[in-house]
């Protein structure tokens, strides 16, 4: 038998058994020019090839077999009564309140000192590449602030 044919028949005999040859994709880590990596199967103009030993191919779908079983709280579980549920709120809610004063407040001392992206330079930044990297880190502290900022208002506007 000629080679390539005993191979198309090898593969749909391994078909015809419901066995499939294990996939194998290509993977590039690509760098965009503000430097965020992304890993892809689909190679752009500068990305660079991956060397990914024993790939191993995703999962098959699973099979949906019904709907899901409720959940049952068991007989047994402790229960609290509203009076305590209502004082564990508020301390709840004046904890996270606290927490977003203190936020706030660290929040306009990162403003004040990035002084709108002109921060003063430090003795220690003769290379303005120190200098940039500081101004860089801290705008990336102002946008973590107010991220944090965000998720503690909507937490308190989700407390009862």
């Amino acid at each position: 038998m000629l080679p390539s044919l005993a191979l198309a028949l090898a593969l749909a005999l391994l078909a015809g058994l419901g066995v499939q040859p294990l996939a194998r994709a290509d993977i590039y880590l690509c760098v965009d020019a503000n430097g965020k990596k992304e890993l892809t199967d689909n190679p752009k103009s500068g990305c660079k090839q991956l060397d990914v030993p024993n790939n191993i191919p995703a999962p098959s779908a699973r099979k949906n077999t019904g709907p899901a079983k409720p959940v049952t709280t068991p007989t047994d579980f402790p229960k609290v009564g509203g009076s305590e549920q209502r004082a564990r709120d508020a301390d709840r809610r004046e904890i996270l309140n606290e927490e977003l004063r203190a936020e706030e407040k660290k929040l306009a001392e990162l403003r004040r000192e990035y002084n709108k992206g002109e921060p003063e330079r430090q003795g220690n930044e003769k290379n303005y590449a120190k200098y940039e990297e500081r101004v860089k880190q801290m705008a990336d502290n102002i946008a973590r602030a107010e991220k944090n900022i965000e998720a503690l208002r909507r937490e308190i506007s989700n407390i009862k």
